[in-house]
Order: C-alpha cells, then structure tokens, then sequence
C-alpha cells in the first residue's frame, strides 16, 4: 500500500514566536511537513510561487500586507493552496473579507493541536473548518444581508466598492481591474450618487454598516 505524501504547510504570521510554535507543532504530526514559513504578506506570496504548499496558515493582521490581501493574491495565483486564517480575533469584518478573499477556514489561534491538525487535513481536502464565533458571525452577516437596501449598482461598481472599503486608492483599482484610473473615478462617481453619499469615506462606511461588500 503506498504511504500518501505529508501535506506541506506553510506559516505565515509576523511574530517569530507564533512561527516557531507552530513549526513544533507540524513536528508532532507524520502526514504533515512544513513547506516554509514567511513573517509578513508579499513574503508569502513570492514564497507561495517557488514552494507550493498544500495549506497556508495565514495570520490576519501583519503590519505591510493584512492577510486578506494576501489571501486574495495566492488563491488567484496559486488556486490549489488552500489557506486557513489562524488569528486571535474574531472580528466579523475579518471573517468577512478572510473568507471573501478565499481561505478556506478561519480558525482562532487558542486551538488545540488536534483541531487544527484536522482543519490542515480537511482544507487539504477541500473542506472548510470555521472556528464556532466566525461561523456565528457569517450567520448574522447572512441575515442582514437579506434585508440590506438596494443601490442598484452595476456589478463592476459593486467590485469597485468592495476594493474601496478594502483601502485601495483609485489609483489602485485601476491596476487591479486593469482599467484606467478615469473609468475608476467614472464608477466612484456613480456609487456616491447612488448611494447618496457625499465622500467615499462615508460609501466605505455604509458598506460595512450593511454588509454590502461581495
């Protein structure tokens, strides 16, 4: 019978300490090895490219790059690693654009060893694990969704205000859409109008008020 190859793990997280942990860890597991480890967001996707882990295990908050971010790059980039959020918070915005972003799973960091060994082996899979608060906070986000007002934007304006309340600049957006910085001032424009706001601040604010983000 032939022996399945160990799940590569890669850890992500800006404190030293935490990477070291979770490198013993992986240690006490014989399906699962580490593939590398990164202390901050645009390390771990330049790593993701040469390493190709299985699971990254994906801190949230990191002072360059938040985990969202780099979230969204590797699963564009890299579509079978699977990322699990590893975090101490359960912010519901955090779940919110974790799970958005791609991962997989959203795990707070006082997890027992076993859980999150099975969480690793399951998002391996295919198979999502979600901490008991974020999938409390994904069931309120849910409900008010159903009753959230209707802007009537267009599907490209909604994609430019989920990356406005993302913080990018228009600037930005247009590289990440790949269209010109006019056309992004264009559908800003129209968002305000639409949703009668005066500021992107206050469009940014009334998003994540009623959970419009996609």
């Amino acid at each position: 019978m032939t022996e399945e190859p160990a799940i590569r793990v890669m850890i992500v997280d800006d404190h030293a300490m935490l990477r070291k942990g979770l490198r013993l860890f992986l240690k006490g597991f014989t399906d699962l090895e580490l593939a590398g480890e990164a202390g901050c967001g645009q390390e771990a996707i330049d790593l993701c490219r040469q390493l190709r882990p299985d699971v990254v295990l994906m801190d949230m908050l990191m002072p360059d790059m938040d985990g969202a971010s780099a979230t969204r790059l590797i699963r564009e980039q890299r579509p079978k690693t699977q990322v699990i959020a590893l975090t101490s918070f359960h912010d519901p915005e955090l779940v919110e654009r974790a799970i958005q972003a791609g991962a997989i799973g959203y795990l707070l960091k006082n997890i027992s060893a076993s859980d999150l060994a099975h969480a690793i082996r399951e998002a391996h899979a295919g198979r999502s694990t979600l901490a008991p608060e974020a999938a409390q906070v994904l069931v309120q986000a849910t409900r008010q969704r159903a009753d959230r007002p209707d802007y009537g934007l267009t599907e490209r304006e909604a994609e430019v205000l989920a990356l406005l309340a993302e913080g990018l600049s228009n600037a930005d957006i247009a590289a990440r859409l790949v269209v010109s910085l006019a056309t992004v001032k264009y559908h800003v424009r129209n968002i305000l109008a639409k949703m009668g706001v005066s500021s992107r601040t206050e469009a940014v604010a009334l998003t994540l008020q009623h959970n419009l983000k996609r």
